[in-house]
């Protein structure tokens, strides 16, 4: 019997790469003979992650086309007939069985190379307000899994697979707070607030706490704050005996085991974390990402009653109001933990791999 061959196309940003890495990651689990094959864009991280977590990858010359005006934007349809010309070299060359896209403007011209020539596609939407590149692609893929419900009004309905977000192992087992709290040199028998930003921080967010410590610490709280790589030296002077901040954190698990209440931004990678973790949660979303895709994913999480949302904008006016009840209010606690969970999908991976079997 022939190896199974798949190609794996995504990236740009983390949130599409790590989806696809974890995808990938299952598949090898569950397929012992699967050879696959990434594709992702020249010049993006995609091409130094992915060896990296070892497997193969080639770059197409594709670029997003920008919503400002600018120069890049002319070379655009050349690096689009370009990198289709390479997506069809790659794929005759590779001979897959199957294609799968996570989104990202690679991911574009593989799958619709691959819809060309009838090989079978297949789609992860990680958002609850899609890609432009998913969008495209949805009307001749064979099937498309999603996060979030509601997405028939982005997406053919009878091709929608409702299986999660592929997250990293673990990390939403939270145990043992006492330990993780002590592990952050954090009191373990003292409520602790969670703030994450992402790993190069979010300079909103980090303002918004260090104007906030007095008022945080007033309910007694200790603070657990991730305040990125580019902002660690100008607050780290800020940490005290109950503030402990950090550029970045390694330990996850731990981040999110000495927590009790959560602040984070609205990315769909981290949201599919948090609904597993269950932690009372407030969701600050960023403003500065393509079609505000973070907005509309803590929007679908407030609905269920699963976060509380500030956007920006309202951050003055809203956060103490707010924070008061996340940390005050028992049974507002009580049922965002029971709709967080009601939400999470920790066998995303598998559900997605159950997809691809059965068009294999």
């Amino acid at each position: 019997m022939k190896a199974i061959r798949l190609i794996v196309s995504g990236g740009g940003t983390g949130g599409h790469i790590y989806p696809a890495l974890s995808i990938a990651s299952q598949i090898k689990k569950e397929i012992d003979d699967a050879v696959i094959l990434f594709v992702g864009a020249k010049g993006k991280m995609e091409m130094d992650k992915v060896p990296k977590a070892g497997f193969l990858i080639k770059g197409v010359w594709i670029s997003g086309f920008q919503r400002s005006l600018s120069l890049q934007n002319l070379l655009f349809p050349l690096k689009l007939v370009v990198s289709l010309i390479q997506a069809y070299i790659i794929i005759r060359r590779f001979k897959p069985n199957l294609v799968v896209g996570t989104g990202g403007f690679s991911s574009g011209p593989v799958l619709k190379i691959a819809q060309w020539l009838n090989i079978a596609t297949i789609i992860q939407e990680q958002n609850s307000y899609p890609g432009v590149t998913n969008k495209l692609l949805s009307k001749k893929v064979n099937t498309i899994c999603v996060a979030f419900e509601g997405m028939e009004h982005h997406f053919p309905a009878d091709k929608i697979k409702i299986t999660g977000n592929p997250i990293r192992s673990n990390v939403w087992k939270t145990r043992a707070p006492k330990k993780a709290k002590e592990f952050f040199g954090l009191d373990p028998n003292k409520q602790t607030l969670a703030i994450i930003g992402g790993s190069l921080g979010a300079l909103r967010v980090n303002e918004l706490i260090a104007a906030q410590l007095d008022f945080i610490q007033s309910f007694d709280l200790q603070i657990l704050w991730q305040c990125g790589d580019l902002y660690y030296d100008q607050y780290k002077e800020k940490s005290k005996e109950g503030i402990v901040i950090r550029s970045f954190i390694y330990k996850m698990q731990q981040f999110y085991s000495a927590a009790d209440f959560i602040i984070s931004r609205a990315g769909a990678g981290s949201i599919s974390e948090l609904c597993g973790v269950g932690k009372p949660l407030l969701l600050i979303p960023s403003p500065n990402v393509t079609a505000n895709h973070q907005y509309h994913n803590a929007i679908a999480l407030e609905k269920k009653g699963a976060a509380f949302v500030i956007e920006e904008k309202n951050i003055e006016t809203d956060f103490k109001r707010i924070f008061n009840k996340l940390v005050s209010d028992t049974v507002v606690q009580k049922s965002m933990h029971k709709e967080l969970k009601a939400l999470a999908k920790p066998e995303a991976a598998q559900s997605i791999v159950k997809e691809i079997t059965a068009l294999l």
